[in-house]
């Protein structure tokens, strides 16, 4: 039997927020799984912006990705920039943070950045899962974020299942690397190949006690 999903509650509530003069903001990492809520989007209101973080260590296939989902979509993707250059993200070796204190990383790459969009926006859309890890798990589909803002997570309770059926009902592409076996795709330094045994988010920072970048712990509100 095939996995059933509605997007009619996530056209109602963008349409409520816009009613209610919220601005909205979205933003994606181009993955696979990724790209149904996009699909949506673009179907609902194509004048939301959808912003993404160019760590400037992404893979290039998904830069290439990007911009292939941005003409199909007719959505805009902006990129948001680390405020601190590389030069200055290296530890006391000369090494970059990544290989010493991945969290400092992340927190310059992607925390750092994404605030002032939040202190611009009332409502940030994002595809997180409660499947994905435990801390996803505990989410729930609005809550607050830092700055007045909130969060809306649309497809929160969607399983792996019901995104695939959806990719496939409405014949989208996946992102390049997932032919050769990546999953859960962000830094290129932080990120490899699936194994079979593995949850799907132990392909980002393998081997250290680590599952999130901080987007969703540091920038959620309980």
């Amino acid at each position: 039997m095939k996995p059933s999903y509605t997007i009619e509650p996530i056209k109602k509530k963008i349409e409520q927020y816009t009613k209610e003069g919220k601005k909205i903001f979205a933003t994606s990492s181009f993955q696979t799984h990724s790209i149904p809520l996009l699909h949506m989007l673009s179907g609902i209101d194509k004048t939301i912006p959808v912003y993404y973080l160019n760590t400037g260590f992404l893979f290039p296939e998904t830069l290439i990705f990007k911009d292939q989902l941005s003409e199909c979509l007719g959505l805009e993707f902006v990129g948001v920039n680390p405020l601190v250059s590389k030069s200055q993200q290296k530890d006391n070796n000369g090494s970059l943070l990544f290989t010493s204190d991945p969290d400092y990383c992340c927190y310059l790459n992607k925390i750092q950045p994404l605030e002032p969009i939040l202190g611009e926006f009332d409502v940030w859309i994002n595809g997180i899962r409660a499947s994905q890890n435990e801390n996803r798990k505990q989410m729930k589909e609005e809550q607050p974020a830092p700055f007045g803002c909130i969060r809306y997570h649309p497809v929160l309770n969607w399983s792996n299942a019901m995104i695939y059926q959806y990719i496939h009902d409405n014949n989208l592409p996946a992102h390049p690397l997932e032919a050769k076996g990546y999953v859960s795709i962000g830094c290129e330094p932080c990120t490899r190949k699936f194994i079979e045994g593995d949850s799907e988010r132990n392909s980002r920072w393998f081997g250290l006690k680590k599952t999130e970048c901080g987007l969703h712990t540091d920038l959620a509100g309980k």
